[in-house]
């Protein structure tokens, strides 16, 4: 069996490759929980509307309940 030893200068590139890499990741996943947030504001902004018009028919339907009885 032959063993290999890193030398300072493999160690540094290493170093230098695993900081880009690591600077990509936290830049894509900044990006990623921007873009989260944006659909989470859309989902809220639905949600209430879809919650309103529930509320509405429901008011609506209880009314005309009240109206007949």
């Amino acid at each position: 069996m032959e063993t290999t030893i890193a030398t300072r200068a493999d160690l540094q590139l290493l170093k230098q490759e695993l900081t880009a890499l690591i600077q990509t990741s936290v830049a894509e996943l900044r990006q990623e929980s921007t873009l989260i947030r944006k659909d989470m504001e859309l989902l809220s902004n639905t949600m209430m509307v879809r919650l309103g018009s529930m509320l509405m028919i429901g008011l609506g339907l209880l009314f005309a309940a009240l109206k007949l009885s």
